[in-house]
């Protein structure tokens, strides 16, 4: 999920509490601050709608790499991490893909989308046939699930080096890497959305067998770019 500040007049304003609930992982806080909403875990920022770029290029970057290796028709996409719902909404709108489904393990975050102030950025999405959301732990259901995809776009930390709870960290080991190879249909995409480059992740990801391993840079406001790992899985 992205990590980001800002230095504007709204930085300034108090932020006002929208929602507080205490879920299987912690509290989870939406927070409107100025003209932005904001989602906070257990006290840490984790993203707010100020600017989608790098949720969208996840997408986008993934789609790229698929139609590289030969593409194929309506291709099934799995986003790991609802947020504040950029990336579903971006696939939404690419009549490319198939069937589009977000896990996301936070029942606050689903609804903050299904009923509450997120729907703005969510409601097209969520009344389009090829969507859904599925409520589950992803590092669960990739290791569980029986269902298959062309990609998956994983965007449920600030990295694979930086995640938001510890039991995240098996999805980018070798371990991890494999089930998300499992899930992934012959040729299929993973993309990695990270805060910063990890070529130590690279290295990982060429270990698990994925090919064409390579990390897109996606310039910020400021500080270090933001970065997509992608990966092609075995053919």
């Amino acid at each position: 999920m992205p990590l980001t500040t800002h230095d504007s007049p709204e930085a300034a304003e108090a932020p006002e509490v929208l929602d507080r609930r205490e879920g299987p992982y912690g509290e989870v806080v939406l927070r409107r601050h100025g003209t932005l909403l904001q989602i906070i875990a257990n006290g840490c920022f984790l993203m707010d709608t100020s600017d989608g770029r790098s949720e969208r290029r996840l997408v986008d970057a993934a789609a790229d790499a698929l139609a590289a290796s030969g593409g194929r028709t309506a291709p099934h996409l799995l986003i790991g991490g609802l947020g504040v719902g950029f990336s579903l909404a971006h696939a939404a709108a690419d009549p490319r893909w198939g069937r589009i489904a977000v896990v996301e393990r936070e029942g606050a975050i689903i609804d903050w989308h299904r009923t509450g102030p997120l729907a703005a950025l969510s409601a097209d999405a969520l009344a389009d046939p090829r969507a859904e959301i599925v409520e589950a732990d992803l590092v669960e259901y990739v290791n569980e699930t029986s269902d298959t995809y062309d990609a998956l776009c994983l965007d449920i930390d600030n990295g694979p080096g930086w995640t938001v709870t510890e039991g995240n960290d098996g999805l980018y080991a070798p371990s991890g890497l494999a089930g998300c190879a499992r899930l992934l249909r012959p040729g299929g995409v993973l993309a990695v959305w990270s805060a910063q480059p990890s070529p130590e992740f690279e290295e990982t990801l060429r270990n698990a067998g994925f090919q064409q391993v390579r990390t897109e840079e996606i310039p910020v406001a400021r500080g270090v770019p933001d970065v997509v790992h992608i990966g092609v899985g075995p053919g």
